[in-house]
């Protein structure tokens, strides 16, 4: 792996170079050692030889979660001798995949992460405070522990969960700096204003989040986001966005205007239906090459995630282009009465309704074969007049209104972490199951 943390700032011509230089490493590597793209190369008489430019690249078939779901261990490129650790995706979208990572890959790992720090502006001088599980088959877990130790700041794994525990050890030892899921600082608020903590006295300054959506594609914030800044506006919120199948993060710099691409790491395209690029500012699917990766590398892997890229310099003078937060899964998509919607703006619309504890959202098939959503909410507030103040929100954000459905708090606090998850769960697509 070529470590070029500096590549970001370099003219774009330079990192079109580079990345074209890694490309022709990437596809002979697999052209030699993975049996799934050998198989792939020979029956589309695919010469990776003349593939000399990032456009060439869309001369190769795309590669899918099924691919992966089927042939998962021909995408292994080394001996089983040599895997030292062994992750499973979150299986959103269907059933987890297997990753094998080597050293080589586990070292990659941390300067990706180490890298990621640094673009949210993390330093040696930090102390971070791991809020995330580090077991339980999760990659990231383990990148971030790995990253934080490459990068040199000071580490307290507390793990997930616990708000006490996490402000009795931000007390101990005067974190910095902390790894976790955004909603659950509204929870770390919650603890602290039982507890009397003037939590922006504190010594926590900085929140590296992930799982949720912080901003808007547009770069405002989300309900979310907006929820915790007014309450604690001296943490200041970095959005990051990684996946197990990438063994790669996109992390928010200080101007919070989308997440940098990291040239030395990954080669990313954006793909419309027809696996066509799209052009800047419009939504594609993200479609990745992974550089450097040892065990299980990547060629042309479409990720299911919907983003918009940005490619103009940023104001903070790196010249990497940036990806948008995610504006929901492909696999996700809803098409409810003519219209076209993303889970995530349905989060986010119920996350600004006052009254709503929690919920999860669920999409079927009806009757005439369309998609139909059913939201069932956890609130105290049962009346109708609440049934038609939430359908209104919808009809004027979204113009059309789902059914609604109430349950008790503590129901769907156990409908949203089913077994064998890593994190919490609001969407439930039962329309495969027709």
């Amino acid at each position: 792996m070529i470590k070029n943390r500096d590549i970001h700032y370099q003219p774009k011509a330079v990192i079109d170079a580079f990345q074209i230089e890694c490309l022709k490493q990437t596809l002979s590597y697999v052209a030699e050692h993975s049996p799934f793209y050998k198989r792939m190369f020979a029956k589309h008489n695919i010469d990776i030889s003349a593939i000399d430019s990032l456009e060439a690249l869309q001369s190769i078939p795309t590669t899918t979660k099924q691919d992966l779901q089927s042939f998962n261990s021909d995408f292994l490129c080394v001996d089983p001798v040599d895997i030292i650790d062994y992750v499973t995706t979150s299986g959103t979208l269907g059933e987890p995949v297997t990753f094998a990572l080597t050293e080589n890959d586990l070292q990659r790992l941390a300067y990706n992460e180490a890298s990621s720090f640094t673009m949210a502006g993390c330093t040696k001088q930090d102390v971070m405070q791991l809020m995330t599980t580090i077991d339980r088959r999760f990659m990231a877990g383990l990148a971030y522990f790995m990253g934080a130790r490459e990068l040199g700041c000071g580490i307290v794994r507390v793990g997930n969960g616990i708000p006490e525990l996490q402000w009795d050890t931000i007390k101990r030892v005067k974190s910095t700096v902390c790894m976790v899921v955004p909603s659950f600082l509204m929870k770390m608020v919650e603890a602290a204003e039982k507890s009397g903590i003037d939590y922006n006295a504190s010594s926590l300054r900085r929140a590296v989040c992930i799982g949720e959506a912080l901003r808007t594609p547009d770069g405002e914030l989300t309900t979310l986001g907006k929820r915790i800044h007014e309450k604690w506006p001296s943490l200041e919120l970095y959005s990051t966005y990684a996946s197990t199948e990438m063994q790669t993060s996109f992390t928010e710099c200080s101007m919070h205007s989308g997440g940098h691409i990291p040239a030395d790491l990954i080669i990313v395209e954006l793909l419309d239906e027809n696996n066509h690029p799209v052009a800047d500012g419009e939504p594609g699917e993200v479609t990745i090459t992974t550089i450097g990766v040892e065990g299980m590398p990547l060629v042309r892997f479409k990720t299911g995630d919907i983003c918009i890229r940005f490619s103009e310099p940023c104001k903070c003078g790196r010249n990497s282009a940036r990806l948008s937060s995610v504006l929901g899964r492909k696999g996700q998509m809803i098409k409810f009465k003519g219209t076209t919607i993303y889970p995530p703006i349905l989060f986010d619309i119920l996350d600004n309704i006052p009254d709503v504890e929690n919920y999860v959202v669920e999409v079927f098939t009806n009757s005439l074969g369309t998609d139909h959503i059913q939201i069932r909410i956890g609130s105290n507030n049962h009346s109708e007049t609440f049934v038609k103040q939430i359908k209104d929100i919808f009809r004027s954000k979204v113009r059309v209104a789902p059914d609604i459905k109430f349950e008790s708090v503590e129901l769907i606090s156990r409908l949203q972490m089913p077994p064998m998850s890593r994190k919490v769960v609001k969407f439930f697509d039962f329309r495969h199951n027709i």
